[in-house]
């Protein structure tokens, strides 16, 4: 029985054996396809991206432009305005 079973057993594994050295293969072959393709992304910027970036960029700039004008009017109403102040938009209370 066992001299029956010991010539068929290699023919039985062989196909998970060449499977899983195909997987491998294929494995070993996209990685640095993979590798390359993940570099790129993080290395470009798409218009999308680009956007969104000039986008964020120009809010915090009306942020800042809109904080320093409320502190100028402040400064302008409370009669202690600074060289650089243009104080004739601003009627004092």
């Amino acid at each position: 029985m066992r001299l029956l079973i010991l010539p068929v057993l290699p023919l039985a594994l062989s196909g998970c054996v060449v499977a899983a050295v195909a997987d491998t293969a294929v494995d070993v072959v996209t990685l640095p396809v993979k590798a390359v393709s993940a570099g790129v992304d993080a290395a470009t910027t798409s218009q999308s991206e680009a956007d969104e970036k000039r986008g964020r960029e120009l809010r915090e700039a009306e942020e800042k432009a809109g904080k320093e004008a409320r502190a100028r009017e402040k400064r302008c109403r409370e009669g202690k305005p600074l060289p650089t102040d243009d104080c004739s938009a601003v009627s004092p209370n």
